[in-house]
């Protein structure tokens, strides 16, 4: 990575020679002035992203830092809550074929005879 040669204060500091058709120095002023704002806005928003940056690291060494199994396990939790309301009281496994029949029925509900015809 590159480093920064410049800061905000180092813009800020710079003197200029003059000459007699040189540029107008209000206007050079103001431009760095414009400079040292976005220097200022890209120095700021570097560090949230190292800042973010460091945390998903964090969290992504905690994730891969578990045993499989209990990764796993959260998964087989989650897709158990994504099919809970298919499930019968017995709690056994719901099987595509239960789904299959659950969609056919809805179909028939929802398009009525459309569908036998």
């Amino acid at each position: 990575m590159t480093s920064i040669i410049n800061t905000p204060k180092k813009i800020f500091e710079k003197e200029f020679k003059t000459a007699m058709r040189g540029y107008d120095k209000r206007e050079v002023d103001e431009f760095l002035d414009d400079v040292i704002k976005d220097y200022e806005a890209y120095a700021s928003l570097v560090e949230e992203l190292q800042s973010e940056n460091d945390q998903l690291k964090a969290r992504l060494k905690k994730v891969t830092s578990q045993p499989q199994a209990s990764r796993t396990a959260g998964v087989n939790l989650a897709q158990r809550g994504a099919v809970g309301g298919l499930q019968n009281r017995t709690d056994n496994p719901v099987t595509n074929f239960d789904i299959l029949k659950r969609i056919s029925r809805l179909e028939k509900e929802v398009f009525g005879k459309q569908i036998t015809e």
